[in-house]
């Protein structure tokens, strides 16, 4: 089991399930940078789904992947089945990025992952519920936790380009 400094279990230790069904398998992104986002189909943040692509395209080749995780809790933001979410996700994004099933990210249902992920802080302090859609976290090759964007934070701006070339490195 990897660490975190976090928790003490890393988020790549947690079993969910692939958008299409089967296990996710996390563990198969031991040694990569991953970073973990929120995502919703009919939110105002979601044009973000290209520019995460994009951030997926640019750094695959040096151990990086996003992994998106669709959440229905904001206002029903991701109401679809998981061959709705796909479809919307390929048809109009081009996401190739792998993509979990639907889950809870906060409350009672909050599914494990979130569960390892929430008590990480942002740059402004921020621990706890997510807010939004869109919330990404940056896990590093070793399995820790090593950033926190808020839902408004783009995938390619600058300070969270920066931490995954660090994550990289």
């Amino acid at each position: 089991m990897t660490t975190t400094r976090n928790n003490g279990i890393s988020p790549l230790d947690v079993e969910i399930a692939a958008l299409q069904g089967g296990s996710a398998d996390l563990s198969q992104y031991a040694g990569k940078a991953v970073l973990v986002v929120n995502v919703a189909s009919k939110c105002g943040l979601t044009p973000q789904y290209a520019g995460l692509e994009r951030l997926h395209e640019e750094y695959a080749d040096q151990g990086f992947t996003v992994l998106g995780v669709p959440c229905n809790q904001f206002l029903g933001q991701e109401p679809g089945s998981s061959e709705e979410i796909a479809e919307f996700c390929s048809a109009t994004y081009g996401v190739t990025f792998p993509m979990t099933e639907k889950v809870d990210v906060n409350g009672e249902a909050r599914h494990a992952l979130y569960e390892r992920l929430v008590g990480f802080a942002d740059a402004e302090g921020h621990t706890g519920d997510i807010r939004w859609n869109f919330e990404k976290f940056l896990i590093g090759r070793d399995g820790e936790i090593v950033a926190r964007f808020s839902p408004q934070t783009e995938p390619e701006a600058a300070e969270l380009v920066a931490a995954l070339e660090s994550a990289l490195a």
